[in-house]
This record gives C-alpha cells, structure tokens and sequence, in this order.
C-alpha cells in the first residue's frame, strides 16, 4: 500500500495595496493600517476597548480644562514618509501641528505628540518594536504602550528610554500634555 502524502498550500499572497486603494477601502469599523502594502486589520476585544474608551475620557477631561489639543480613536490615520498609514489605539495631536487649528477630514501626513497602543493578545512582539521605531522616526515624541494583562504602561520618550508603571505609579503627559496624569490602575479598573 503506498503512503499518502498530505500537503497544504501556504495561504494566497495579498496583493499589494496602494495609499489611494487603501483610503476606499471598507473598514467596517476595524482599526485598518497599511504596512509595506499589506492591508492590516485588527478588531480588538472588549476589555481592550474599554482601556481604550476610559483613558480618552481621561484625557478629553484633561483637554477642556487645558485645550492644547486633540486626542482621537484607533480609526484616526496618518500616513507616514514611506506611505504607510499607521491606526494607534490613541493619538493626541497639538492644536499647532493641525492645520488652521481643524481636524483634517483625510488621513494626516504629520504625526501625533502622543501615540498609544493597548496589546491585544494576537500582538507579536517584533512588529510592535517596528510600530516603536517606526512612529518615533516619523516625529512622535511620547509613546505609551498598554499592557492589559500585566496592567502596565510602558512610556516610551524616545526608542531608547523607555520605563514601565504599574498600577499604583502615575502616568504623565510630560513635556506632551504637562499635567495631565493619572493613577495606571485607573484605566483597568
């Protein structure tokens, strides 16, 4: 009797998107990113997006009591120099950098002050290193990543200096949104 053997096809390659395709895209309210040409889709949980919800509630408190700016949701764009569009969970924007003082109704070609992501568990570690690197190259100057199951912020002030908190540590604005801050444990309880 002659063995059988089994064989799988590697999934079908997606074909390369342009910037112009991307933005005519259907989202369905996914966060959508466009990486090397790659259209990157990634619905988060419940628990991610109330972390989500509860610290732009922090920090549009902050900002009618201090209006320095925007902050905006993971369906917020900015195209990057390489033509990547990049989605962080958060992103406040000084009212300096918008132009005339107004939200653009297009994706932005500048970068926010402040970029947060929230890990979901389906996150690798080496594309988040990428998303680090890649965000400060492009000009932002804080960056606050979101650990729901550790329940930590790890603030990053530039690629190399980076610090994490714990639940009972205070996460600041620093030079970026000076005073706001708030206990960690506030955003997961």
């Amino acid at each position: 009797m002659a063995t059988q053997v089994r064989t799988t096809q590697a999934p079908p390659r997606q074909a390369k998107v342009t910037l112009d395709e991307f933005k005519r895209l259907r989202h369905d309210g996914y966060k959508a990113e466009l990486v090397n040409g790659e259209v990157k889709m990634s619905p988060a949980g419940l628990r991610h997006e109330r972390i989500g919800v509860k610290l732009i509630a922090r920090l549009e408190r902050f900002l009618e009591q201090h209006p320095l700016g925007h902050v905006y949701g993971s369906s917020a764009g900015y195209t990057l120099p390489s033509g990547d569009v990049r989605s962080p969970d958060i992103s406040f924007v000084p009212l300096s950098r918008l132009p005339g003082g107004r939200d653009p109704d297009d994706y932005a070609d500048f970068p926010p002050d402040l970029a947060v992501e929230i890990l979901s568990p389906h996150d690798r570690a080496r594309e988040l290193n990428d998303k680090v690197a890649e965000y400060f190259e492009f000009g932002v100057r804080l960056m606050w990543i979101i650990d729901p199951k550790r329940q930590t912020v790890t603030v990053y002030r530039s690629w190399a200096d980076a610090h994490t908190l714990r639940p009972d540590e205070t996460l600041d604005g620093g030079d970026v949104l000076p005073g706001f801050a708030c206990r960690v444990g506030e955003i997961f309880d």
